[in-house]
């Protein structure tokens, strides 16, 4: 008989076997072309979309992490000298003080909204966005690299914000409750970066994102009790305030500093709200994923 011709071994779905006739075999199959050869979470692919966006920001970390501080340092200032009297007490504090906490969860979410707003619509603006959605990375990765990268840039601007203000005149930053800030900081800049790539999913241009700051973010983190306590307000404009998730960002994220806030003065009191925003970030991760996962305005 003649002998027969070894196994195909470079097809798909073939073993790998030993036509040479050693007794060495591979003993396993290759999959199937257009089958991903990554299973599982793909740690590496996720670092390294991480480490992009941190380098992106941070190549200009002048506009994108110190600015911010001047910024809302000039805010306090303003405040403080048009307050005049600076015996001027809320909440047991003066003015500076209290008011120094929202400032730095405000510069923080606002960055936090323009870093995840960016990375998308400049690749759909500039045809780069084929780098993003090409590589080997789930959607839940690209949305988990893309928050997590902004939610990195909000805490250097909030760490810049606090070491700035505690530099200034008649401001005492003290942590009584850590656990506060690290949680309100925390899901006030998630809150945002999502914020800010669903608006980067369905803008068409830089006016859309720049209308989405100007008109949803800017008022609704100005208008949250940063400046002033909620009792001061009538009582419908008090219910209007506690419909803004931002106030809770805020007043949480003072009551780590102060002990006390809008919300309550004990831990008791603010784990409501602590328990609330995380199950509001909860949902609107899951409706982010969705939006991105459907390919809505990112896929033609």
């Amino acid at each position: 008989m003649a002998n027969q011709a070894p196994a195909d071994v470079t097809q798909p779905g073939n073993a790998v076997t030993d036509p040479a006739g050693t007794g060495n075999t591979a003993g396993r199959n290759f999959p199937p072309k257009g089958q991903p050869l990554i299973t599982g979470f793909n740690r590496i692919g996720l670092w390294s979309l991480y480490i992009k966006e941190i380098r992106r920001f941070l190549k200009v970390q002048t506009q994108t992490v110190w600015a911010p501080a001047v910024t809302t340092l000039l805010f306090l200032v303003i405040f403080t000298v048009a307050m005049g009297r600076s015996d001027r007490l809320i909440l047991g504090v003066p003015f500076a003080t209290f008011v120094a906490p929202g400032l730095i969860m405000m510069g923080m979410m606002q960055n936090a909204f323009a870093n995840a707003s960016f990375s998308l619509l400049a690749g759909k603006l500039q045809g780069t966005i084929i780098d993003l959605l090409m590589p080997p990375l789930s959607y839940g990765e690209l949305m988990i690299g893309i928050v997590g990268a902004a939610i990195t840039r909000a805490i250097m601007v909030g760490g810049a914000v606090a070491l700035a203000m505690a530099m200034w005149p008649g401001v005492e930053m003290q942590a009584a409750h850590p656990w506060a800030i690290i949680w309100f900081g925390l899901m006030g800049a998630t809150m945002l970066s999502l914020v800010g790539l669903l608006a980067s999913l369905w803008a068409e241009k830089f006016d859309h994102n720049a209308a989405v700051t100007n008109f949803v973010v800017a008022p609704l983190s100005l208008l949250s009790g940063t400046f002033y306590v909620i009792s001061n307000l009538s009582p419908l404009f008090q219910l209007i305030s506690r419909a803004n998730p931002f106030f809770y960002m805020i007043s949480g994220f003072r009551f780590g500093f102060l002990g006390e806030s809008d919300i309550g003065n004990t831990n008791e009191a603010v784990l409501g709200a602590a328990v609330g925003v995380g199950v509001f970030n909860l949902v609107l991760g899951i409706v982010t994923y969705r939006v991105l996962k459907s390919g809505w305005k990112i896929k033609s």
